[in-house]
Order: C-alpha cells, then sequence, then structure tokens
C-alpha cells in the first residue's frame, strides 16, 4: 500500500519548484524514491502518490479508485443508508481528492489546483470504476478557485436530492456553493443519538446548520429538540428535514442565533436540557467575535454545563485537523474538573472515511460523548 504524505516539512530547496506539477524524488545518490505532485494547499505544498518512479496516469487512477470500491463493498446495497463517501484523500493514498456519494450522484472535492486541473483524468478513471454513478458536481475547496460548486458530467441534479441514511431520511443540495446539506463523516454518531442516546431527552443542538443531528435526535424519541444556528437559512433547510420525515415541529424549536447569546438567552428563561451538542467549525467570525477551536471550545463547555440537566450528556465534536485529540480530550477534562463525569463513547471517522495511520490529522473527526453527573 501506498502512503500518502503531505510536504510541510520538506527540504528548502524543493519549495521553490513551480506549483502544479508531477517530480521525481530522489535520495542523495540520485535515486528515485517516490513519485509526487507539487501544489499549494492548507496542509503543504505536495503530496506522495507512489513509492516508485510512477506517472500520474489513468490506469494508476482506475487501480486507486478499484482499491477504494472493494474496500467499502459493504456500504454498497444497503437500503438504509445510500449517502457515504467513496474516495478520502489521503486515506486513499491519493492526497488532495475526496468524492462523497449522494444516493446515484457523486460529489468531488478538489482541495490544491492539480488535482482539479487534472479532473478530466480523474473524472474518466472514476466511471470506469463506478460506472452505476448517474452524475457528478465538483466542489472546489482550495484557494484562487473561480467558482466553488459546478456540474462535472452526467446528469444534472437541479431539484434537492433525498438521501437515506439510517433510515432517516435528508435533503441535499448539490450545486449549492461548497455545502450540501449534510456532513456525512457524522453518520455514526448521528446513528447512536438515533438508537441510544435521544430517548426520553430533551436535546439542545448547537451551530445546528440544517438541523440533522436534531432530526436524528427527534427519531430517536427525543421529547424535544432545540436547534440554535446563526445562519437564517439554516431554518427553511432544518425544516425540510422535519418535513421530510414527518414530524410535527410543535416539539421542536428552531432559533436563529449566536450560540454565546443563546446561552445568556436561555439562562434568562432558565432553560435545561438533558443533552447538548456542540459541533462548531474550526473557525468562524461574526460582528462580535472570531472563534477557534483551540481557542475558544472552553467557553462552550462552560457555557453548556450552564444548561445541563444533572446526569446530563455533553456530544462534544471538532473537525479541526490540527487539534490532536490528546489536546482535545485535555481540555474538555480541564472544562469538566469542578464535576463528576464519564467519557461514555468516543466517535473518529467513519470506516468508509479512511485515513492515513501515517498521518494523524487524516483522522481529524472527534466527537466525545460525555455524562455529566451535577
Amino acid at each position: 500500500m501506498l502512503l500518502m504524505q503531505d510536504f510541510s516539512n520538506a527540504p528548502q530547496q524543493l519549495k521553490p519548484l513551480p506549483n502544479n506539477q508531477v517530480v521525481e524524488l530522489v535520495d542523495a545518490h540520485n535515486e528515485c524514491v517516490a513519485s509526487a505532485y507539487l501544489s499549494t494547499q492548507n496542509k503543504g505544498i505536495g503530496w506522495v502518490y507512489s513509492l516508485k518512479n510512477e506517472a500520474f496516469t489513468h490506469q494508476l487512477l482506475v487501480e486507486r479508485f478499484q482499491n477504494a470500491k472493494r474496500l467499502r463493498s459493504q456500504y454498497f446495497g444497503n437500503s438504509l443508508t445510500n449517502a457515504f463517501c467513496l474516495f478520502n484523500d489521503e486515506g486513499d493514498y491519493l492526497g488532495g481528492l475526496r468524492v462523497e456519494l449522494y444516493h446515484d450522484f457523486a460529489v468531488f472535492s478538489w482541495y490544491n489546483a492539480f488535482i482539479a486541473q487534472n479532473q478530466a483524468l480523474i473524472i474518466s478513471a472514476f466511471q470506469t470504476v463506478f460506472p452505476e454513478v448517474r452524475g457528478g458536481y465538483a466542489k472546489n475547496r482550495f484557494k484562487g478557485a473561480k467558482q466553488e460548486s459546478s456540474h462535472l458530467f452526467g446528469e444534472s441534479h437541479s431539484e434537492v436530492n433525498i438521501i437515506f441514511e439510517n433510515g432517516i431520511q435528508y435533503a441535499t443540495h448539490l450545486d449549492d456553493g461548497l455545502m450540501t446539506g449534510i456532513f456525512l463523516d457524522q453518520r455514526e454518531v448521528r446513528g447512536r443519538l438515533l438508537d441510544h442516546y435521544a430517548q426520553g431527552r430533551s436535546v439542545l443542538n448547537l451551530f445546528s446548520y440544517t438541523a440533522a443531528f436534531s432530526v436524528a435526535a427527534a427519531m430517536g424519541g427525543a421529547l424535544e429538540t432545540t436547534s440554535v444556528d446563526l445562519a437564517k437559512r439554516s431554518i427553511e433547510l432544518s425544516k425540510a428535514h422535519f418535513e421530510l420525515n414527518q414530524i410535527d415541529l410543535s416539539a421542536h424549536r428552531l432559533v436563529v442565533m449566536d450560540t454565546f447569546e443563546y446561552f445568556k438567552y436561555a439562562k434568562r428563561k432558565a432553560l435545561k436540557y438533558d443533552l447538548i451538542i456542540i459541533d462548531p467549525p474550526s473557525f468562524a467570525r461574526n460582528k462580535r467575535k472570531v472563534f477557534s477551536v483551540q481557542k475558544n471550545y472552553q467557553e462552550l463547555i462552560d457555557g453548556a454545563l450552564s444548561l445541563l440537566n444533572p446526569n446530563g450528556l455533553i456530544v462534544a465534536s471538532t473537525n479541526a485537523q490540527n487539534y490532536p485529540i490528546a489536546d482535545f480530550k485535555k481540555m474538555l477534562q480541564n472544562s469538566l474538573k469542578r464535576y463528576h463525569y464519564e467519557f461514555k463513547e468516543v466517535f473518529r471517522l467513519p470506516s468508509d472515511y479512511r485515513s492515513n495511520p501515517k498521518q494523524n490529522d487524516s483522522n481529524y473527526l472527534k466527537v466525545f460523548v460525555i455524562e455529566v453527573k451535577k
């Protein structure tokens, strides 16, 4: 198996090389030790894609896609879940590329210009291995991209695309900016809300986006849910998810408000919850505050604790790649040191979002379920 590694610590003499090209890496004896491409992205200046002298060809890509498909064989044909990751970046030995399946349609994420410039080659190889996919869309997630989203091949799907996850329906939008309406890598967390944690509880979902966690909780027997997000559009997208699953909204509140302002509001109203979900973006900015996971997450825990009922649960989540799980857990422990608590469960990326064991930050998802015994 080939291990993809970023070039963050590459020798200084490599860095002036032109961007967006394939290079051969040689040792002190001028012997080839790997093939790579150079293309700047947030992780570094490029990626190794082969530990031998190997061209970046259609056949190489076909082999990568074939291997990825084989490793995900258990996901195909599942009537309860038809949206998952087909190919994940360095975990499938091609850094800079992710492909996710939304029922019959694929969404390609290009993380650097080299991958985007080779999209015709990539799509051709993909269609060789996945001929059943009806159409594809691109998300351009690199600096300098001319547009965020575009149709790539096959059928287009301008209407809402309905997917199933754990038997729950979600409305997705494949050609509407960088977001689709759901983060598929949180599937297992939503599954545990559905089958275990939500039953009989009141739920507060912070940074709720389209309320996917809240819908899973409602389907899992939550008494009530409150979903809080600063974006006004979150209301209509969230309502669509509840309505798709025929959930009466009378016990489910949708609130457009900054999370820190909601903490103040909830305290004034003496609101309390049995389960609080915290899943913020890694970095965000509004008119009053710049939020960073590493600097400000403890404030979120403090705010949540003030609203949590005795023996309540906190689901603390982050996808910040530069925040190691040990540091995240230590921060949580420090925030909870005045309480009796128990870590009930931890979630990392599900198996379809393959990570590279040689690169710790490739397993970026970190979710702790914590019972706080006040």
